[in-house]
Formats: C-alpha cells, sequence, structure tokens
C-alpha cells in the first residue's frame, strides 16, 4: 500500500469529497431556491385565478342588471382575449386587485341614478300612463273598473304610484283631514255623544251592552285611513284602560294590496244591513254609477250613522255641489254640514235618519202637499240616470290635462 493511498481516495481525480460535499450543497441550495420560486408561483397563480372567477362573477351580475345589453359576441371575445393574456403574461396579484377595483368602479357607475333628461322622460311616460288609467276609471262603470283591475292588477300599483305623486303637491290630502276627525271626536267625546262618533250598541256577555265605532272606507286606495286610526287608538286604549273606544275599519277596493284591504265593487259589499256607523267617501266616487255607492252606503248604515265625503271642487257644475246634495237627499240622506273652505276639495256631511225621523219628516211633506214632489223628483232622477250615467253630468270625470 503506497504512503498517501487511503481507501476512498483517488488523488488522481477531480472527484474529491470537498469538492462533492460543496457541490452537493450547491445543488440542494439550488433546490431550495427552484422550490420557492415554483411555490410563489402557484401562490400568483391561485390569487390570479381567485380574482379572475371574481371579476366574472361581477360581470356576469353587471349583464343581469343591464337586461342582457351587452353584446354576448363582444363578451366572449373579451373573455378570449383575457385567457390568451393569462397564457402569455400572467399578471401579479397587485394587478389583478387594481382590475377588479376598476371592474368594481364600472360597476357601480352603470348603476348610478338616471340622467336628468332620462329623469324628465320617464317622469313624462309615467305621468302619461297614469293620466290615461285615471280617465279609464272615471268613464267606466265600477263592474267594468273590478275587470279591468282583475286582469291587468299592475294598473292599479301604477295609478296610485302616480296618485302619490299627485298628492305630493297638494296642500292637504284629503284622507288626513278624516283622521284627524276621527282621532278628535274619538277622543274628546264619548261614542253617540253631541260632537262625538256615532256608534253602534252591540250586545256583551252578562246583558251588558258597548258602543263601537264601525267604519267603511269604500275606495281605499292603499287602506292609509285604517293604518293611521288603527295605530292610534292601540295607543290610545294603552294609555287609558278605563276610557277605552272600539273603532273598527273596513277597507274596500279594486285590489288587495295589504291585508287591510277587501276587493270588492263598492257597489255591493260584504257587510251587513245597518253594521256600520261611519262611511267615508275619499275622492272615491269615480265610476259612472257612483250613485249605487250612496245607495249601498245607506244599506249598511245603521239609523243615525254617518255619510262623509271629499270630492275635488272642479267635478261640481255648479262648484258648490248643491245639486249633488240635493241628489244625495233623494237617496234618503239627510244633510248636516257641507266645509268648501279648502281650495281644492269640498267635504259634505250626511247622516241616515231613524225610522221616527223619517215618518216625521214624510208627515210634514203630507201635510205641506209636498211629499208627491219629493217622489216624483226621485223618479225623475232615476230616469235621467238610465239614459244618461250621473258621472257624465252630476259629477263630472276629474281627468287630468295632456301635455
Amino acid at each position: 500500500m503506497s504512503l498517501f493511498k487511503v481507501d476512498g481516495w483517488d488523488l488522481k481525480t477531480n472527484k474529491i469529497a470537498f469538492d462533492k460535499v460543496k457541490k452537493n450543497k450547491k445543488v440542494k441550495t439550488n433546490n431550495k431556491e427552484i422550490k420557492h420560486q415554483d411555490t410563489t408561483k402557484h401562490l400568483k397563480n391561485d390569487i390570479q385565478q381567485k380574482y379572475t372567477e371574481k371579476q366574472k362573477f361581477n360581470n356576469k351580475i353587471t349583464e343581469n342588471n343591464d337586461n342582457n345589453s351587452i353584446d354576448k359576441d363582444s363578451g366572449a371575445t373579451q373573455k378570449n382575449n383575457t385567457l390568451t393574456t393569462n397564457k402569455v403574461r400572467k399578471p401579479s396579484a397587485s394587478s389583478n386587485l387594481n382590475n377588479n377595483r376598476n371592474g368594481n368602479a364600472l360597476n357601480e357607475q352603470k348603476k348610478k341614478e338616471l340622467t336628468p333628461l332620462q329623469k324628465k322622460m320617464l317622469a313624462k311616460l309615467s305621468g302619461s300612463r297614469f293620466r290615461w288609467i285615471n280617465e279609464k276609471l272615471y268613464t267606466i262603470n265600477s263592474n267594468d273598473a273590478l275587470t279591468l283591475i282583475a286582469d291587468q292588477p299592475e294598473l292599479f300599483d301604477e295609478y296610485h304610484e302616480g296618485f302619490r305623486s299627485q298628492v305630493e303637491s297638494w296642500p292637504e290630502n284629503p284622507v288626513d283631514s278624516f283622521v284627524s276627525t276621527i282621532i278628535n271626536k274619538g277622543t274628546k267625546r264619548p261614542i253617540n255623544a253631541p260632537g262625538g262618533l256615532p256608534g253602534i250598541i252591540e250586545e256583551k256577555p252578562k246583558g251588558k251592552k258597548g258602543k263601537k265605532v264601525v267604519i267603511a272606507d269604500m275606495g281605499c286606495g292603499e287602506a292609509i285611513l285604517s293604518l293611521k286610526v288603527g295605530d292610534y287608538f292601540k295607543k290610545f286604549n294603552k294609555k287609558n284602560k278605563n276610557g277605552r273606544k272600539q273603532i273598527e275599519v273596513h277597507s274596500f277596493d279594486l285590489k288587495k294590496i295589504n291585508d287591510r284591504i277587501t276587493v270588492a265593487d263598492i257597489r255591493n259589499v260584504p257587510l251587513p244591513d245597518g253594521s256600520c256607523s261611519i262611511v267615508i267617501f275619499c275622492l272615491s266616487l269615480m265610476s259612472t254609477n257612483f250613485l249605487d255607492f250612496i245607495k249601498e252606503a245607506y244599506r249598511i248604515l245603521c239609523p243615525r250613522g254617518e255619510l262623509w265625503i271629499s270630492e275635488i271642487k272642479s267635478r261640481f257644475g255648479d262648484t258648490k255641489g248643491d245639486e249633488f246634495v240635493e241628489s244625495l237627499k233623494l237617496f234618503g240622506f239627510f244633510h248636516k254640514a257641507t266645509d268648501d273652505t279648502n281650495k281644492m276639495f269640498t267635504k259634505f256631511e250626511f247622516f241616515k235618519p231613524s225610522d221616527e225621523i223619517l215618518q216625521e219628516r214624510k208627515e210634514k211633506l203630507e201635510r205641506k202637499q209636498k211629499f208627491i214632489e219629493v217622489e216624483t223628483a226621485k223618479d225623475d232622477l232615476d230616469k235621467k240616470r238610465k239614459t244618461t250615467p250621473e258621472g257624465k253630468w252630476l259629477l263630472k270625470p276629474c281627468i287630468y290635462k295632456r301635455r
């Protein structure tokens, strides 16, 4: 054995242990570097994929909200270009984040409110639609109106949307006026007392009797009167347990848009005879046969029950409504009061006389030999209604000017 010879060593080769160890470390280090680079690339790819999917999702929502207004072909081209770009050059996570922010900003920009010109055009279209529905309801009878809304229920919603915009320009909403009257009379005076609300006597257990105010809101619209009156007296009765007031409101109209409303032609509502103490028509004498509504009000009112009416002044041919009052008196109502202090509306109050009052009135007319004249006037009114509906002469239809 040579002096310098050692097992595992070869002095004639450059593959010594030192070089091998150094080279292995370098390879190991290189492996770590390669592994680190691959991990970074994977992370970048994952981030990019997530942002790309989110952006596609946002774009899809935007396309749906715009009612597919974006061209499908251009959308497909944009998608292909995006995929091609991703294959050629993979953007960094920060660039994807910027693109996503830009996409969200674009979506929000598309969702902005309409321009003033677009708003003006939309208002004109809505106004024209409202005027058409309004004119239709005023110039057909109540049965046809019920059929119309049943076939096209969206007309009812469009009408009341337009009606709400009209009310905003009024100095006073007559519905609020009726609500105030009910609250003032109902809280300051006992039921059936002078100056108070008329009520119905109802039987209670143990032979006791109670008084209850029953209101029929005919042509209620959105039943705002029922909502406001109900909410107020709930709070009132909690505070005044010993002086509670029983107030019940029935609301009738052509469509049931909430649980407070009963669908009905208001010339024939599902209530028994004499079951109400107040009947209200707030701008709802619309159909050409509105005197049938008055007949129905007389039927469901109890003796001494009251009829409240609010109508637009321009509907009365004589401006004051005297002919209107005389016509309602021929149907058995007694005129109580007329309030024309408002610039736009006239309010009327009538009441249904009791049998005793009717008998006294009949005897009085017979003594004055006017009973036959009254009956003749009633017959003449009925004949006139058959030839020309009262909606064309007694109350003019409320038709808005065309612009």
